[in-house]
């Protein structure tokens, strides 16, 4: 179960970056209105599946910095 949400989330992954890499092209103003709406549409669907397949979510705590690592 946990790969076919892997395989899932790597798909949404995939189509996010092709949609970006499409906005970087010469593209109509009709053709780059799809696509940016495409493009917010998986990342919706992306926000939603990780949360589904991972749901814990973990907290720093308040003033913590991370870029130290």
């Amino acid at each position: 179960m946990l790969d076919e949400y892997l395989a899932r989330i790597r798909a949404r992954r995939n189509n996010i970056h092709r949609y970006r890499r499409l906005l970087k092209s010469n593209l109509s103003d009709v053709d780059r209105q799809f696509i940016e709406r495409r493009l917010t549409e998986e990342q919706t669907a992306l926000l939603s599946l990780s949360a589904e397949t991972f749901p814990l979510a973990f907290s720093l705590p308040k003033g913590a910095d991370m870029s130290a690592s």
